[in-house]
């Protein structure tokens, strides 16, 4: 079922390439970048300009849901570059069409605007909620709920919707119609729905939650949060928006992760893996949300673009039901083994998560970057998060033997980290 492309990582499987190193004088240094680059990809694997292989459990940060260089996907891209890359969606994209009616079908819901990341998505979804209301006469309905810890992209808005001081710091004041309440706390989250709906001039549009807060560390909401909050959501008349840009696209193994819950949201929005690497966003709404997005309301120039609505629609093929309990069994076997490692080690606080997003919690007095930098140095990429976590996103049809592998790295690098206490 899965296809890892996987060789030993102590292999190099390729010649080093000859290119020259590129300068990076000219890029801006907003991004604290090691000093790797890779030349191509092999399944779960990334092979560096020098030659060496890395088990890639990092995957552009939730973005290359089918690895590296899939031939589904290569073939698919290729075939639609060869055809049409971009048209203006001033005119009707059959791609887009179909994209559109399988996530509606998919999703249960009824609508779908494509745009290209997830910091659009997110506030296209905003953009949405606060028209839906306008549209039923609520003019006054405009503030969206968010969890603390949430992250959903760095657009103005989207730093609102984040409370963390480290992502707004230097951006000048924030935009009004934001507010938070506390991670997983649904008694708090209640009180503050009641008592805006009990104003009889209510203000709150939305609440917009991730079920897993990947940036945020990893962080699962309790069990049943998603079906309480549907409920309180429909009792004060507000919309319910779920942030699916990093946990959506199967990665909890479902394809939606919210479907275990039983619930349908208002409002979805989806990136990073829809496309398997291919820039992408999209949102999908009810038909009550949708209605009120008229011509000239939103837009986008590159969004549902015949590239990557392919991508996408590929992506969404290989992603069935089959697939989906196959992976679901894989990632439980690799959260198994990542609970018996942490009995192992001091250093491991926690492991937490859902599907193939799951969280390291390190213990106090050791940091992402340590353990990053050791990982690395086993030929192994991980993603760092909030709360002294360390990120596993693997591919989706990562193979029992890379997770194998993967493991039998993180027991190596937290050996030698107990070996050093």
């Amino acid at each position: 079922m899965s296809q890892s492309g996987s060789k030993s990582g102590s292999q190099s499987g390729s010649k080093p390439t000859s290119e020259p190193k590129a300068s990076n004088h000219a890029v801006m240094g907003n991004y604290g970048r090691a000093e790797l680059a890779f030349s191509h990809g092999e399944g779960s694997w990334l092979i560096s300009t020098e030659g060496s292989r890395y088990l890639d459990f990092a995957t552009g940060i939730a973005v290359n849901t089918l690895g590296h260089s899939h031939p589904k996907l290569v073939a698919a891209l290729t075939q639609q570059a060869g055809k049409l890359w971009h048209v203006s969606n001033l005119y009707e994209i059959p791609e887009q069409a179909e994209l559109a009616s399988r996530l509606a079908e998919r999703s249960g819901l009824d609508k779908a605007f494509f745009c290209n990341s997830g910091a659009e998505a997110t506030e296209a979804a905003v953009k949405m909620a606060r028209r839906a209301m306008y549209h039923k006469g609520y003019q006054n309905r405009h503030k969206i709920l968010c969890a603390e810890g949430a992250f959903h992209g760095r657009t103005i808005a989207m730093l609102a919707a984040t409370d963390r001081p480290v992502f707004r710091e230097g951006f000048g004041p924030m935009p009004d119609g934001f507010d938070h309440f506390p991670f997983g706390n649904m008694n708090a989250l209640r009180d503050q729905l009641i008592k805006d709906a009990e104003t009889g001039s209510p203000e709150i549009a939305a609440v917009m939650v991730e079920t897993v807060q990947g940036e945020g560390g990893a962080r699962p909401l309790p069990d049943g949060f998603m079906t309480q909050l549907r409920a309180v959501t429909d009792e004060v008349g507000c919309l319910l928006i779920a942030d699916e840009v990093q946990i959506g696209v199967g990665r909890s193994g479902h394809l939606f992760s919210f479907e275990p819950s039983g619930i349908k949201p208002d409002i979805i929005a989806m990136a990073k893996g829809l496309a398997g690497g291919f820039p992408i966003g999209a949102v999908i709404a009810t038909d009550a949300v949708a209605d009120a997005m008229t011509p000239g309301s939103h837009g986008s120039t590159f969004g549902g673009n015949p590239l990557a609505m392919k991508a996408a629609l590929t992506v969404l093929d290989v992603l069935d039901e089959d697939f989906l309990a196959d992976m679901r069994s894989r990632s439980a076997d690799l959260m198994a083994e990542l609970k018996t490692l942490s009995q192992k080690y001091d250093a491991i606080a926690d492991i937490r998560g859902n599907g193939f997003l799951i969280g390291i919690v390190l213990a106090e007095g050791i940091t992402p970057v340590e353990i990053m930098t050791r990982l690395r140095q086993h030929k192994m990429l991980v993603v760092p998060a909030a709360e002294n976590t360390i990120r596993l996103l693997p591919p989706l049809n990562v193979s029992r033997d890379d997770i194998h592998h993967a493991v039998a790295t993180l027991d190596d690098v937290f050996g030698a980290w107990h070996d050093m206490g």
